[in-house]
């Protein structure tokens, strides 16, 4: 029986969503304990962190768009039989860097191979599995290149080679999901500073889950 909750970070490139999740894990860390499993996609164990360097890997470039968006769908499968729900079903908080909504945004809408062709493909992966929330960091795609090009010299992958229009339409995609799923998504404005995007992340949560972080504990956060 699955009781515990799953949250997932989304963005395009650049938005900062892994260091505001590495900011707020160091806050909640200390009041969740063992409660709290964070983890990214695609990884998470030794099978889909071998797909992922695969995936990300910038001599890659023969990859197919189809293929890229297979190994995505056998990544995420993975993670969730050897991680994920096994974390749910002892009532733990996850927090994973990227879900299902990046490979729609990034093949399905990037890629161009279709967001509903992708979602289904991803559909037969998690066997139906939807974070209960997505905290969604959203910033201009141009704003996050530049900043990849600026901090991330060491770590760019082959994504974030990708041309200007191939962000705007990961973007635009970001935003449809946004409109579509607003009981879920919630919007984070990443242009701001990271310690305001860690205190509007960190409200977000607080709020929507009530029974991790209970009112007296809500101060220290």
């Amino acid at each position: 029986m699955v009781t515990g909750k799953l949250i997932t970070f989304e963005g395009p490139d650049g938005a900062g969503k892994t260091s505001a999740l590495n900011a707020i894990v160091a806050k909640i860390k200390p009041q969740l304990g063992d409660r709290l499993v964070v983890t990214r996609e695609p990884g998470g164990n030794r099978i889909s962190e071998a797909i992922r360097q695969l995936i990300l890997d910038r001599q890659n470039t023969a990859m197919d768009d189809r293929t890229e968006a297979l190994l995505y769908a056998a990544a995420r499968r993975q993670h969730i039989v050897q991680k994920i729900l096994p974390a749910l079903q002892a009532d733990q908080l996850v927090l994973c860097d990227r879900f299902i909504d990046s490979s729609i945004a990034y093949q399905g809408a990037g890629r161009g191979i279709g967001e509903q062709a992708v979602a289904e493909m991803n559909q037969f992966a998690t066997e139906g599995l939807t974070p209960d929330l997505t905290l969604y960091f959203d910033v201009d795609a141009a704003v996050g290149l530049k900043r990849i090009q600026t901090h991330r010299q060491d770590e760019i992958n082959r994504l974030d080679v990708e041309a200007l229009s191939f962000h705007h339409r990961v973007q635009a995609a970001y935003l449809q999901l946004l409109a579509q799923f607003p009981a879920r998504i919630k919007r984070v404005d990443a242009s701001q500073p990271l310690d305001v995007v860690v205190a509007q992340s960190l409200a977000i949560l607080t709020t929507q889950l009530p029974t991790y972080f209970k009112a007296e504990g809500k101060s220290k956060l």
